[in-house]
């Protein structure tokens, strides 16, 4: 037996006795207990980060008097349609529960979880992108659980975004990557040669629109959800900002308009308030609806009526506004 000392960034600290045959995981058990924190980070005085669990104190070379530094990581959750992902970034674990189907079951591929950097979700499976830039999936293969048929191409991944049943990952290169249900974007063939020096992608329920670093954008998938962009096209250049509901897209342009395109009872026509959208600063939505922020403070609504897309009612209070946030109708 032997005793290490571990602290907190605060400089709260504690003491702990170590078993010769105990592994990592009993060290972080008991910096856990003792620090009464769920999700630790334990640093040897070398800089060494003691992440695999299963290694023996031996093999990491710990011994009497160690110093070890605990850092507080805090849990993240993603959420398919019937089952949630509890993760860490950096983590080497992510916990699944739910739906087996849809991603609640995670036990094949929890060994190729190695430093994680970002899970996504569809509607029925999950993503994990790794800090060596590969991805890992699981839950229902028609709807981006199996990626095993572009694997090869999953390198150098910066972020993954998705739509209800497809996946869309930017690589280090700025091209894109797709897989899932090809109707929902996850067939990205027909544009595949546009998508260059790709910045961001947004995903609605059935369509995906990618932001170049020249400012123009490509879409593809379902055109009712959004992709189709032809119509709006000629307007798509220098965009600043985009945003994506369920049914439809909008974008915020170089000069302070709003282009936007998709579902048009949905927020996907905004030509009612077109005059009105000058100098936007931010847009949400909801699941029916956008509303946008002007420089004035002023907000501008449009879509649905009954779900958000009409706030005539309340348009005498909306001054100063800093920022909005929507629910699914409101």
């Amino acid at each position: 037996m032997f005793q290490v000392t571990i602290a907190l960034p605060s400089g709260k600290r504690t003491s702990v006795t170590v078993a010769e045959s105990s592994k990592v995981a009993d060290v972080k058990l008991l910096a856990q207990q003792q620090f009464q924190q769920g999700f630790l980070r334990l640093i040897t005085a070398w800089g060494y980060v003691l992440s695999d669990l299963e290694e023996s104190v031996e093999a990491a070379e710990l011994e009497e008097g160690d110093h070890l530094t605990a850092i507080a990581q805090q849990a993240r959750l993603a959420a398919t349609g019937s089952a949630f992902a509890l993760w860490i970034y950096g983590g080497d674990k992510i916990l699944t529960w739910g739906s087996a189907y849809n991603g609640g079951r995670s036990t094949s591929i929890q060994k190729k979880l190695k430093n994680v950097q970002q899970v996504q979700a569809t509607l029925h499976a999950f993503a994990a992108v790794l800090a060596d830039g590969s991805v890992v999936t699981w839950g229902s293969h028609r709807c981006g659980g199996d990626s095993s048929f572009v694997s090869d191409q999953l390198r150098g991944v910066q972020r993954v975004e998705a739509t209800a049943g497809a996946f869309a990952a930017i690589l280090k290169d700025g091209s894109v990557v797709t897989w899932g249900a090809p109707y929902l974007g996850g067939d990205s063939s027909e544009v595949q040669d546009q998508l260059k020096n790709v910045r961001q992608i947004q995903g609605s329920l059935q369509a995906f629109a990618a932001v170049l670093e020249n400012g123009s954008v490509v879409t593809w998938g379902s055109h009712r959800y959004g992709g189709d962009s032809s119509k709006v096209q000629p307007e798509l250049f220098l965009v600043r900002q985009l945003k994506a509901s369920p049914f439809a897209f909008a974008a915020i342009l170089a000069d302070g308009s709003v282009a936007t395109w998709g579902d048009p009872d949905y927020g996907g026509d905004s030509s009612l308030v077109q005059d009105q959208l000058k100098n936007v600063q931010e847009i949400q939505g909801t699941r029916f609806a956008f509303a946008a922020i002007l420089a004035d403070g002023s907000v501008v609504t449009w879509g649905d009526a009954e779900r958000g897309g009409d706030s005539s009612e309340v348009q005498d209070q909306l001054r100063n506004v800093q920022q909005i946030c929507g629910t699914e109708c409101a």
